[in-house]
């Protein structure tokens, strides 16, 4: 996933693009923030994750465990990380890794995210969008490159003309959304799905293939830990 972030000097600032990786496996719910385990977060980042965390119990496991292990990287970044404008990257990162969705290389997003999916404003709109602009003009510009910002945020646009004029000319794009769910759309281009009354997901939708994972994965666990007990009561009758 390609997030947006900002480098400040003191007496300048300027965005620069960040590679966000994410990989999910069996295991007992948990997100694991590579930056904070070796201290290279900040306490807001921190609680960003375990909001985006939450948000993914919430809409995929709200009445059991989540049978996944997942981590989340800063690719070659070697300074602190601070803020929550990455937690919808993080986030989308996530959903791609656990449902094995693959998302849209040619967008990068910044953004916060609620406990509901709702996307937040962020600070630095401005130097992201043109710092992640001068990487794409500087490897030549590709129809589909863009950002995704929050709703919130477009009051507070105030691009240099490069840009500007590349948006006219329909060579670069900036997309506004309110929720993870519109971000999702354009970076996989498939349906999201609303869940049924049963609480399933339609198969073909990104939600539906994260719900799917999560259901064989669960399946995984629960004959490990049969296959456990199995193992107990022979040790047990042996001895």
């Amino acid at each position: 996933m390609n997030g947006l972030t900002v480098l400040d000097m003191g007496n300048y600032r300027f965005g620069q693009p960040a590679r966000i990786t994410a990989t999910a496996r069996l295991g007992t719910g948990s997100v694991l923030d590579i930056e904070r385990e070796v201290k290279l977060s900040g306490a807001v980042h921190a609680k960003a994750m375990l909001i985006l965390s939450r948000f993914l119990s919430h809409r995929y496991a709200a009445e059991g465990p989540m049978a996944v292990s997942a981590s989340l990287a800063f690719e070659q970044s070697y300074g602190m990380i601070e803020g929550d404008s990455a937690s919808v990257a993080e986030c989308c990162a996530l959903i791609s890794a656990i449902g094995e969705v693959p998302l849209n290389q040619a967008l990068a997003v910044t953004g916060s995210i609620n406990q509901f999916g709702h996307v937040q404003p962020i600070g630095g709109v401005n130097e992201k969008i043109e710092g992640f602009f001068e990487v794409c003009r500087a490897r030549g510009l590709a129809p589909g490159q863009g950002v995704i910002i929050p709703a919130a945020n477009t009051d507070n646009l105030m691009l240099n003309r490069e840009v500007r004029d590349a948006v006219a000319a329909g060579q670069f794009c900036v997309y506004a959304v309110s929720g993870l769910d519109q971000a999702l759309a354009l970076l996989t281009g498939m349906e999201i799905g609303e869940a049924d009354e049963q609480g399933d997901y339609p198969a073909d939708s990104v939600n539906g293939r994260v719900q799917q994972r999560l259901q064989r994965l669960a399946e995984i666990q629960r004959r490990l830990h049969l296959h456990d007990e199995d193992k107990d009561d022979s040790e047990e009758k042996a001895s």
